[in-house]
């Protein structure tokens, strides 16, 4: 398809839910597609911000040190979610069932590496030198273990399991964080956020989308599947409670993280 045949896409306004099973194997999967829905919000912001005159570390960023440090504990914790994506999607590649979910998948990894390199230059900005190490040294204990499960899952080979872990449960919970998060985050910040947050509701819309189908054609698994939203629950609500206590806000934080989680677990009817 050429420029100009291409049509406008605006990934702000993009509903999966509203569009039929053919449509959306066709057309949200496909690399045609990513490429308009990253287009408008990477053009001319390198590392997921708008550029400057100057390096951001030497720009007014209206922070305290209090909540510089603050953010640096988020944004590796971001690190560490982002990792898990990046490698539970590479990983689900090899066990996808078909040729559109292989293909969605690389798209996705290039996003969870693009989101892992935004998230590490703006610790960079903050003047963290070692990222990796301050990571390994303020990374949340429980997110580590949601980690290790997720990963578990993909080596398994349980596509519907490492679909609703990855796909579902991940992509939910960095969602909500994000979301939440944006409300109160510095200017740079929260437009980082933002660009990543649409990158999660294509990802999550392809797990909601793939894990309903499945559920459908083989409803025998629902209690199973059932059972490990449970248990990643549990992580997730932890993870939730540490990280408001790293973000500005009140309690009020930790319930509407919580809130937006569940709200799109229930949507899939694992109860």
């Amino acid at each position: 398809m050429s420029e100009v045949d291409r049509p406008e896409f605006d990934s702000s306004e993009f509903d999966p839910h509203g569009m039929n099973p053919e449509d959306f194997l066709d057309e949200v999967h496909s690399f045609e597609f990513w490429f308009q829905a990253v287009e408008g919000y990477l053009t001319d912001n390198p590392y997921g911000h708008e550029s400057g005159d100057e390096p951001i570390s030497d720009r007014p960023d209206d922070l305290t040190e209090s909540d510089k440090d603050s953010l640096i504990t988020t944004l590796c914790n971001y690190c560490v979610g982002e990792t898990a994506a990046l490698e539970g999607a590479s990983g689900m590649i090899a066990i996808a069932p078909n040729r559109h979910s292989k293909i969605f998948l690389a798209t996705q990894v290039v996003d969870e590496a693009r989101h892992l390199e935004v998230f590490l230059r703006r610790l960079q900005d903050l003047g963290v030198t070692d990222p990796e190490g301050e990571i390994e040294r303020r990374a949340n204990p429980t997110l580590q273990v949601f980690k290790r499960r997720l990963l578990e899952l993909v080596k398994a080979g349980d596509w519907s399991a490492a679909l609703l872990a990855q796909n579902v449960i991940l992509e939910s919970m960095e969602h909500a964080a994000f979301l939440v998060h944006a409300t109160t985050a510095d200017p740079v910040t929260a437009q980082i956020l933002n660009g990543v947050m649409k990158d999660e509701r294509r990802h999550l819309g392809f797990g909601e989308n793939d894990l309903g189908r499945l559920l459908s054609e083989h409803p025998g698994n629902r209690r199973r599947l059932a059972d490990i939203r449970h248990e990643m629950d549990g992580l997730v609500l932890a993870v939730f409670s540490r990280a408001a206590d790293d973000l500005p806000g009140d309690a009020s934080m930790r319930e509407a993280m919580g809130r937006e989680y569940i709200e799109t677990m229930d949507r899939l009817g694992l109860v």
